[in-house]
């Protein structure tokens, strides 16, 4: 007589909260509702953490640091400091990167988020009605819905790029050895900081650039990038048009088109890195049966972060609409925090994107929040430009950092418009100008601030108390100075 197994349906779940993302969003979101008593499920198909953990800002960090350390010997001999060409080994830089990615990993971990009181679920979500998703056989009846599942490389379309091998910041940290020549498509963040990186551990870097390098920056900024790059070695093929990939014996090849009428360039490579554009993570969700729009830069959303579908929040880089379109980790902190004030407290939100910062983490580091020169003009007419440059700072002297500036943007009468900064640590010298703009704050606020001596940090009030400089020419100043002088 045989057995029959009894099969059992997983009991629906009915959360507050169902977050569908393990990134730095989706677990923003899920920890902070946990901590204030709202039952959460988390589901996640792939490693939590999602993309910046695991394939993009700590690896791309942690490899930039191995890169800085390599150029750092090369250049020692300018302090009095014997030095010369590094000795890397890309095995053990390899797994320095995978080191760091293992010790932050135990933050973002199912283990964490459990003790927490998450319910966390490991496969693909998809909505089966306008209040319910489906995991494998697994039922979530939520109160609200998070959508938070990221966004991955995207590839243009070039002849050919299907079909030779190349790698994208999800697979370039998996190598474990040097690549002799990498061809890198794409002169935006990604490109520029993985080219500069290689190039630092040995590689011959060739990067493509349909447009110019960093071209949604600061010309005169990305200008500073640009020679640096060059100077290390690194070779720049901008506003280039790309005819065709092909595969060659030991590698691939670029086909470009050439200066001459139907002229062709060829770019060979070991290795090809795409760093050209991302794309959404929403196929799989099913969106139109939940009553959410969606385009090819990800879920539609208002101003408050919710879709068509009210029961339905989208964060991070998947969101598309008033509020998307800025693919930052920090800026998906920022919409989770948005979502919590919303869904939890029904408070209602509002996106500003006016000083959200934007790093690239080249050296010299590139950081700008709010308008730049170009937006201002437009947007305010008359505007002033104040400028410091690093090499008149007493520690960029010291540090041999003296490439770069810092550039502010204000309206006529002083107030904070929008600020670049090239040159080092730009990252952390952006912060304080974050909050200027957010809080509409005027140059005479920053230039009154006491900054400590000697820091790059000094840059930033020099540049703001250079809107004061005119004043010392005017004759009636002076007048004022030379009357006041008769009282004693």
């Amino acid at each position: 007589m045989s057995e029959t197994k009894a099969t059992t349906t997983p009991q629906t779940l009915t959360p507050d909260i169902c977050v569908i993302g393990a990134g730095s969003g989706g677990l923003s979101v899920a920890a902070a509702a946990a901590m204030f008593g709202v039952s959460v499920v988390l589901v996640e198909r792939d490693r939590m953490g999602g993309d910046c953990l695991n394939v993009g800002c700590v690896p791309s960090k942690a490899l930039i640091a191995a890169g800085a350390r390599a150029q750092a010997i090369r250049e020692a001999g300018r302090f009095g400091v014997g030095a010369g060409e590094p000795q890397v080994s890309y095995a053990q830089v390899h797994d320095h990167v995978q080191r760091v990615i293992g010790a932050i990993a135990p933050n973002d971990s199912v283990e964490r988020f459990g003790a927490l009181g998450v319910t966390v679920i490991n496969g693909e979500a998809r909505f089966a009605s306008r209040s319910t998703v489906v995991v494998g056989e697994q039922v979530i009846k939520a109160r609200r819905f998070v959508i938070a599942t990221g966004s991955r490389p995207s590839a243009p379309p070039i002849p050919g790029l299907s079909d030779v091998p190349y790698l994208t910041n999800e697979s370039v940290f998996e190598l474990t050895k040097l690549p002799a020549r990498l061809l890198v498509l794409g002169g935006g963040p990604i490109g520029v900081e993985l080219a500069q990186a290689m190039a630092r551990l040995g590689s011959a870097v060739t990067i493509v650039e349909a447009q110019t390098l960093l071209s949604r920056d600061d010309p005169e900024a990305a200008a500073i990038v640009r020679r640096r790059l060059l100077r290390e070695g690194v070779t720049l093929k901008e506003k280039a048009t790309v005819l065709r990939a092909e595969t060659i014996k030991g590698g691939v090849r670029l086909v470009l088109a050439g200066s001459a009428e139907g002229a062709e360039d060829a770019l060979d490579g070991t290795h090809l890195l795409v760093a050209a554009g991302r794309k959404p993570n929403i196929e799989a969700l099913d969106l139109d049966l939940a009553g959410v729009s969606s385009d090819a830069r990800g879920v539609i959303v208002d101003k408050g972060l919710r879709t068509a579908n009210r029961r339905i929040y989208a964060i991070g880089d998947c969101a598309s609409g008033q509020a998307g379109a800025l693919q930052f980790t920090h800026v998906a902190n920022y919409h989770a925090g948005l979502v919590l004030r919303s869904a939890l407290f029904r408070l209602p939100v509002k996106v500003s994107t006016n000083a959200i910062p934007r790093v690239t983490y080249c050296h010299p580091e590139l950081a700008s929040v709010g308008l730049s020169e170009d937006e201002a003009r437009k947007a305010a007419g008359e505007i002033r430009v104040l400028r410091w440059p690093y090499a008149e700072n007493d520690r960029a002297q010291a540090e041999r950092e003296t490439e770069g500036f810092v550039k502010v943007v204000t309206t006529k009468k002083g107030r904070i418009l929008g600020v670049t900064i090239v040159g080092a640590q730009a990252g952390d010298m952006i912060v304080p100008w974050c909050m200027a703009v957010q809080k509409g704050f005027g140059v005479k606020d920053m230039a009154g601030l006491v900054f400590p001596y000697p820091t790059f940090s000094e840059v930033s009030k020099r540049a703001a108390v250079s809107f004061y400089a005119p004043l010392a020419a005017k004759p009636g100043i002076r007048k004022l100075i030379g009357f006041l002088r008769r009282f004693g």
